[in-house]
């Protein structure tokens, strides 16, 4: 059974950075594609950021362009990702997720297809 463990996360001023870190037990998953989402309560789960099997591809909505990046470490079985120039609305729980893919193309930015997910790390920006 797949576990991820994500952490990293915590208060922050604007302006501020933070790296979120999640690390997978139980299997291998350099087959899968990774991504984060985040979801503040009452609202619904949003795409951060996705990256491929290799790491070759990786998608941002536009708002998180140039401020956050995703990267992995498959010899760790370890995602990241890198936040900076943090807003307060950014404030929200960060989800890491894990999808099989047969080639090395970008994720799906949405959260149905994503078999297995990190119990979340509380990310808050204060202004």
């Amino acid at each position: 059974q797949v576990q991820l463990v994500e952490s990293g996360g915590g208060l922050v001023q604007a302006g501020g950075s933070l790296r979120l870190s999640c690390t997978a037990s139980g299997r291998t998953l350099s087959r899968y594609g990774r991504a984060w989402f985040r979801q503040d309560p009452g609202k619904e789960r949003e795409f951060v950021a996705a990256i491929s099997r290799m790491g070759e591809y990786t998608y941002y909505p536009d708002s998180l362009k140039g401020r956050f990046t995703i990267s992995r470490d498959n010899s760790q079985n370890t995602l990241y990702l890198q936040m900076n120039s943090l807003k307060p609305d950014a404030t929200a729980i960060y989800y890491c997720a894990a999808v099989q893919q047969y080639s090395d193309t970008l994720p799906p930015a949405r959260p149905g297809p994503y078999a297995y997910w990190g119990q979340g790390t509380q990310v808050t920006v204060s202004s």
